[in-house]
Formats: structure tokens, C-alpha cells, sequence
């Protein structure tokens, strides 16, 4: 099963992602983030599965993280609140995300891509 990435194509990180998977030939599904917004479900399964804090799937560096000051908000609302709002808007969420069978890796880190994906 070919592994997935969610991501935003104006992110630099995706983008280095991206080349990095071409690069390494690893054939990959495509997911915009933006447009497919991860769902409630689907983001407490990668929670799960990833093993990080919520806080970890949060994009703080995007101007929406900034515009709605989720750096408090994040260490206040409840898990279920946080969820509600990562579902709502895709570029709330850090990308990229790999999704690779039962690993989901957040963010781009071409160490950890390559122990998963080689």
C-alpha cells in the first residue's frame, strides 16, 4: 500500500517533502490538506497512531493559528475542542502528514521519513 501525504502546495515544507519522495522514487497518494480537511475521526486515529500530543498537529506557524491565538487556546481547551477545531480548517493542521500503514509521521523530518519509508 502506497503511503499518503496531506498536504498544502503553496508549504514549503510539503514541497521539500515532496522532492525528497521523487527523489527516493516512492510512490505516494496526494491528499490537499485544504480542500480535504481532515476529519474528526480521522484526526483522533492519527493521534493515536502517532503517539504526539495534540498540540503537535497544530500549524503555529500559519496566520491562522496566529489570528485565532491558539498558542493559549491550545494549552486550555479540551482534547475534543482542539480536535473540533483542526477538522474545521485544513491549514490549522501541521503538514505535511504521512500516513504510512499504521505510522503517521507530522511534519517533515527526511531522518524519520526514511527509517518509515525505505
Amino acid at each position: 500500500m502506497k503511503p499518503k501525504i496531506l498536504c498544502y502546495p503553496k508549504c514549503g515544507t510539503c514541497q521539500k517533502a515532496e522532492k525528497w519522495l521523487k527523489l527516493n522514487n516512492i510512490a505516494y497518494d496526494y491528499r490537499p490538506i485544504k480542500e480535504e480537511n481532515p476529519t474528526k475521526t480521522e484526526l483522533l486515529d492519527w493521534l493515536t497512531k502517532s503517539k504526539l500530543p495534540i498540540s503537535k498537529f497544530f500549524n503555529t506557524s500559519g496566520l491562522l493559528y496566529k489570528e485565532h491565538n491558539m498558542k493559549d487556546k491550545v494549552k486550555t481547551l479540551s482534547e475534543n475542542e482542539l480536535i473540533e477545531i483542526l477538522a474545521s480548517n485544513g491549514l490549522m493542521v501541521k503538514r505535511p502528514i504521512l500516513l504510512a500503514g499504521e505510522k503517521v509521521l507530522v511534519g517533515f523530518k527526511e531522518e524519520d521519513w526514511q527509517n518509515l519509508l525505505k
